[in-house]
């Protein structure tokens, strides 16, 4: 159910090559290869400082990496493009703008007519299930809502790559999971190529077919692990939760080593003990916990 991925054939939407960057004197990244292919969704995991939204700065063209290559399309990442649209922990919608107007605004500045821009506007409305609410203001929505109207905007844009950057880290845990329930139906239905970033374990496990683990200091890939789990996922399936228990295991451990680790014969101690194989998730939040590394830089 989560094996080591496998370098596919033809080219990647997304090339990354021995991408390095450094904050003056702290290295953020180091020696990052990752290869992604259109339609793939792939979370970017790893603790507080690993470098992950770095990473997903850098693919959004905000900043040109100390070393190495990125490309997509096989051209070269040189600054912001529509095309690879980010979104952020906050929704970041206009205050004085309905729901609808927030979306037919940029819409509009895409250059669709006004009709074009009202049918698209109501048509990601109820993609995200705000029927009943293109005409209310931010103020007026949850905090999961006013997500969702940013979600069904980042998506009526309809860029090529959607860069995510722990947009669901300020929800309550309940709100969380309506978020990754609709996002996993909306992904599957649109395929749409997203990059994730994430310190949480189950949510991770929860939306990526594929799943990048990276550790601290400097930022590296730990592991890149293709979760072969059907969809929608359940967080509190058996079978996930043992995996994240397996990643948050091989994350102390190589906090510890200082250096990459292969998987274990059994990720799981206590059946090596002679146990029933199971263990209490001392983790039920499936964050990373943030105890085991130290900050890096102002991103993480």
């Amino acid at each position: 159910m989560l094996v080591p991925f496998q370098r596919r054939e033809g080219s990647a939407k997304i090339a990354v090559s021995s991408v390095g960057h450094r904050y003056e004197s702290v290295e953020a990244l180091k020696n990052i290869n990752i290869d992604i292919h259109a339609g793939q969704f792939v979370c970017l995991l790893g603790p507080s400082g690993c470098g992950k939204s770095t990473l997903l700065y850098a693919l959004a063209g905000h900043f040109v990496p100390s070393g190495g290559h990125i490309a997509i399309d096989g051209h070269p990442v040189d600054g912001p493009s529509p095309q690879r649209l980010l979104m952020f922990q906050e929704p970041a919608l206009f205050p004085w703008l309905t729901v609808k107007q927030n979306l037919k605004f940029g819409l509009r500045a895409k250059g669709l007519s006004r009709s074009e821009a009202e049918r698209l506007a109501l048509e990601y409305i109820t993609l995200v299930h705000l029927e009943g609410f293109a005409d209310a203001l931010p103020h007026q929505l949850s905090g999961g809502m006013r997500m969702r109207v940013s979600l069904a905007r980042a998506l009526s844009m309809d860029p090529a790559v959607l860069l995510m950057d722990e947009p669901f880290a300020p929800l309550d845990a309940q709100t969380r999971g309506h978020m990754h329930q609709l996002l996993q139906s909306i992904w599957m239905k649109t395929r749409k190529t997203v990059v994730f970033v994430t310190h949480n374990v189950r949510e991770a496990l929860v939306l990526g077919d594929r799943v990048v683990v990276m550790a601290n200091r400097p930022g590296r890939i730990l592991r890149d692990l293709e979760v072969r789990l059907p969809r929608p996922r359940d967080p509190d399936d058996e079978k996930l939760v043992e995996m994240s228990r397996q990643i948050r295991d091989e994350l102390k451990n190589a906090e510890l080593a200082g250096q990459p680790i292969e998987a274990p014969e059994n990720p799981n101690p206590a059946a090596k003990a002679g146990g029933n194989g199971r263990q209490p998730d001392r983790n039920p939040t499936g964050d990373i916990p943030r105890g085991i590394v130290g900050p890096v830089g102002a991103r993480r």
